[in-house]
């Protein structure tokens, strides 16, 4: 047998996870009633928590035992840093060497150019993400002790910390989502600024981390240090701001007088939950109104910012705002009549052009068929349809209500476009795929009508 690839490793690591943690969830401990969950619904559980999806066809909350929950979260938690980031992780724990295989791992799992520094931003990552998180408890503890009492409550507010670092959307504290805490600004906040962390990329962390010690310590004023951040950073930022503004002021408009989410909210209300559902759609999936109840507008607008995601070597999904801004800028380039992508006073290689058409395209691909199969074997409208694959495709989590109620077959479109969506469609394309060697042969080249 030929030594597997970097990228089919990865590939394989997440199915195995996946089917391991859906053979755990299938045992009657992993259940409040101490019955034997059907197969297919804990392979379903399994699959979302890993590829940090949260669409869910039985309530975290009420369905499963503390077992179930805790096999759930930790599956939520290896899927949102990586399989390798974890298990790199524990090579650290027991003091293991690691490999130059086990780097290149590391660097394919997350994107990476250079293999230069990557053992120090593992091990910056795991303990930035335990802070984090932390910090994301106790802020939740503070709403959940009181409600809940000391022993779930604690339990409830590292569970939704995990999951909301981590983009999964899922929580253990109300079969509704957030709906009850639409007006708690701690609840929201807290949510938000976990999502936001957790989807802006461990690239990014490491630049703003460096900026603020610069600030800090050697007192760089804050324009040259904004100056000296990489492309990466810059159009993350960037990115991410326009996306969320931009979704927060089209969803804000259009659900202004809709009785069904906002219409009975106060105006600082509404705008802090037209933030949420902005917010929550770069592939989080926690929702604070109701996501059947939003209008064709919004759920429009919704789906184009869940397709976008979150940023690269992030918890998020989608494909990526740096993807978006390519393209966006190409776009402008072309109208400029202008030879190169330019971004910040600097030149984008074509080569990352290529990739990012190769991205959006074969995104699409997934996203229609699964459209279609899930038109044809299952019992949706089309928005709803639409919504639902989206939403799995991109590990978003949100549901206009579909997810219940799918048959097996619809069960299983689901479970793939889960899959798909967070290893990525084009590293399955290249996972498997035959390695060519380069031909040698430079064919003429010649122009085209477009």
């Amino acid at each position: 047998m030929k030594e597997l690839r970097p990228v089919q490793v990865i590939l394989l690591g997440f199915l195995i996870t996946i089917f391991a943690g859906s053979i755990l969830l299938a045992l009657p401990i992993a259940t409040q009633s101490g019955q034997a969950t059907p197969y297919i619904d804990a392979l379903f559980t399994a699959t979302t928590s890993v590829c940090v999806t949260g669409l869910i066809v039985e309530t975290t909350m009420t369905h499963w035992s503390i077992f179930g929950q805790a096999v759930i979260i930790l599956l939520v938690q290896i899927g949102g840093l990586g399989v390798i980031t974890i298990t790199t992780g524990m090579f650290f724990m027991l003091r293991k060497r690691i490999t130059l295989g086990n780097r290149m791992l590391i660097q394919e799992s997350m994107g990476l150019n250079t293999m230069t520094g990557l053992v120090p931003l593992v091990k910056k990552i795991l303990i930035g993400t335990g802070i984090i998180e932390g910090i994301g408890a106790v802020l939740y503890a503070t709403q959940y002790v009181p409600e809940f009492g000391i022993g779930y409550g604690i339990w409830a507010a590292i569970f939704n910390s995990i999951s909301a670092f981590c983009n999964a959307g899922m929580d253990i504290v109300r079969d509704d989502s957030l709906r009850s805490y639409v007006t708690n600004p701690v609840m929201n906040f807290t949510t938000m600024g976990l999502i936001i962390l957790g989807g802006l990329g461990f690239v990014v962390w490491k630049d703003l981390w460096q900026g603020f010690k610069k600030i800090v310590k050697d007192k760089v004023p804050v324009k040259r240090m904004i100056q000296q951040w990489r492309l990466q950073t810059k159009i993350v930022l960037s990115i991410t701001s326009f996306l969320i503004l931009f979704g927060t002021i089209l969803i804000f408009l259009f659900e202004y007088h809709n009785p069904a989410t906002m219409e009975s909210l106060s105006l600082p209300q509404k705008i802090q939950a037209s933030l949420f559902q902005s917010v929550t759609t770069r592939t989080a999936g926690f929702e604070t109104v109701a996501q059947g109840a939003l209008t064709d507008a919004s759920s429009l607008v919704s789906m184009f910012l869940m397709i976008i995601g979150g940023s690269p070597t992030g918890t998020a999904g989608g494909v990526k705002t740096v993807t978006f801004a390519i393209l966006v800028f190409c776009v402008l380039s072309v109208a400029k009549q202008e030879e190169s992508i330019t971004l910040f006073k600097r030149r984008v290689p074509q080569n990352l052009l290529a990739k990012a058409l190769a991205i959006i395209v074969i995104n699409l691909i997934v996203l229609m068929t699964s459209v279609l199969l899930l038109l044809v074997f299952d019992h949706g409208t089309f928005m709803d349809s639409c919504y639902e694959c989206v939403s799995a495709l991109a590990t978003v989590g949100l549901t206009k209500g579909l997810t219940p109620n799918l048959t097996i077959a619809g069960k299983v479109i689901i479970i793939i476009t889960m899959y798909l969506g967070r290893v990525g469609p084009i590293s399955m394309a290249i996972g498997f795929s035959q390695k060519n060697k380069k031909k040698m042969v430079m064919y003429p080249e010649q122009d085209l009508i477009l």
